[in-house]
């Protein structure tokens, strides 16, 4: 499928539309959009969930399992959405192929439904949920009421994507299959640029190029982060006069200062000598941990300010962010251990938030990191082993649970022992199952240390879980009347 952008065809122009993979985030997301709009939606999945079930509710017709069957009546004037894990013999693609249905990306059927609106788009190899949920979050504050589609769930509304009524639109850019190369958004976000999908990519110098394409489309602003090596790469390659940078470095346009650690909390300043207000400082306090995320917050408060929204009002509407699910997400406290969740899936997402991990503990005054990592996809298991190790060994004790698989077959000899292995000081072990993974919690666990659940895959499951089993079982209640004897 080409990967260049296009015009978008207004989603209004699609026809009766049938997403292959209707329950992924994305995907999941813009039929949300569709069926807000009156657009018929039908869908498929591998398996049920309760995101499907609030499509249902919302009017869509979906199925589990595909088949050329589950495209119902739908004809040339109609649409299948497809994402890049739906395979060339899936039977609804051939099926919609040998009918001449319209097949559209999901990258672009995004366009279609952001057309006519002013595009923001967030790209990076890290930070793209959290910096897309806060620039959302901000713009909502402000009363723009954007249209927004994160790949994660915003824990203010409680959803993943909205129309909204206002001007903005506010979307995260895929770069993992090169489909954000089918978007020309009016402005974009870069947080960072390293290695990562390999098994699409042949190198780092191949995903620059990519992300240069992507900057080289956008038709007013790149905002980039001066302090990544990879982001500064691309920006030198993009027409200067369009780009604008944050961060801690001397020449960032929108510099990041006095970064404090509160807990599960930040707090920082940010200045910048020229914006559309003038000189800028301004004070911010954001209620989620680390230091990566206060970069990511001064992204989205240098996107807004850009955007014509007053610097004060910005850096109030900072401190109504409530975080996003899976981005060091708090599950639960039990015998005095925290527990929380983290989407991190590369090295250097493992780093960030083990070190945020660390800040939380520190202000408490007491307790371990204990980290439990699932390793996601096969080929990025082999590749990165040692990084992982390396970021692994920031926490004071570490379990690996096995690979999940996800799109890939299992390769000889690549397992989370693998990972083991690369561990500095032997702080950890090789546990495949999350039940074993459990056992262990429940045994080493003590009052001030925190867990974090880590991967891509259903580790996310496991977190719940942990609390039940710290709190023990529940006691029966009292009988009517009080305790007896």
């Amino acid at each position: 499928m080409a990967t260049e952008a296009q015009p978008p065809v207004p989603a209004a122009r699609l026809g009766r539309v049938h997403f292959a993979g209707i329950g992924g985030a994305g995907m999941s997301g813009i039929a949300r959009i569709m069926l807000a709009r009156g657009i018929s939606v039908s869908g498929s999945d591998a398996k049920d969930s309760a995101l499907l079930g609030e499509l249902r509710a919302l009017g869509a017709s979906v199925r589990i399992g595909h088949a050329a069957g589950n495209l119902g009546s739908l004809g040339p004037d109609d649409t299948l959405v497809v994402s890049s894990a739906i395979r060339p013999d899936n039977p609804e693609l051939a099926e919609a192929t040998r009918r001449g249905l319209r097949v559209l990306h999901r990258a672009a059927a995004l366009a279609s439904v952001m057309a006519g609106r002013r595009v923001i788009a967030v790209a990076g190899t890290h930070g793209k949920t959290t910096t897309t949920s806060m620039l959302t979050t901000v713009l909502r504050e402000c009363g723009a009421d954007p249209g927004y589609v994160i790949g994660g769930i915003l824990t203010e509304t409680g959803l993943g994507a909205e129309d909204g009524a206002g001007l903005d639109f506010v979307a995260e850019a895929d770069e993992s299959d090169s489909s954000f190369l089918l978007l020309s958004p009016d402005v974009a976000l870069i947080t960072n640029v390293e290695a990562d999908h390999l098994d699409n990519y042949e190198s780092l110098a191949d995903i620059q190029a990519a992300f240069t394409t992507f900057g080289a489309q956008v038709t007013s602003m790149v905002l980039t982060c001066a302090d990544d090596p990879g982001a500064e790469t691309v920006a030198a390659r993009l027409d200067p006069a369009r780009v604008r940078r944050y961060g801690e470095s001397p020449h960032a346009d929108y510099r990041l200062l006095d970064v404090t650690p509160h807990g599960m909390a930040i707090s920082f300043n940010v200045a910048a000598d020229r914006s559309p207000f003038g000189e800028v400082f301004a004070q911010l306090t954001v209620d989620v941990p680390g230091h990566h995320n206060a970069l990511n917050a001064t992204a989205a408060f240098a996107a807004a300010v850009e955007l014509g929204f007053a610097p004060p009002r910005v850096a109030a509407a900072i401190a109504g962010y409530r975080g996003a699910q899976r981005r060091l997400e708090l599950k639960g406290e039990a015998r005095g251990v925290r527990v929380l969740d983290s989407y991190a899936h590369h090295p250097t997402e493992l780093a960030a938030d083990l070190r945020a991990a660390r800040d939380i503990t520190a202000d408490a005054g007491k307790g371990r990191v204990i980290a439990i990592f699932q390793p996601h996809l096969f080929s990025r298991t082999r590749i990165f082993a040692a990084e992982f190790g390396a970021a692994l060994g920031l926490a004071d004790e570490a379990i690996v649970l096995d690979v999940y698989a996800a799109r890939e077959d299992p390769e000889p000899g690549v397992s989370g022992q693998l990972i083991v292995d690369a561990v500095p000081g032997r702080r950890a072990r090789f546990v495949p199952d999350p039940a074993g993974a459990a056992a262990v919690i429940d045994a080493i666990a003590e009052p001030g240390d925190l867990v974090l659940t880590m991967g891509a895959g259903d580790i996310t499951a496991l977190g719940p879980r942990l609390v039940e089993i710290l709190r023990g079982p529940a006691e029966p209640p009292e009988p009517p009347g009080g305790p007896r004897e």
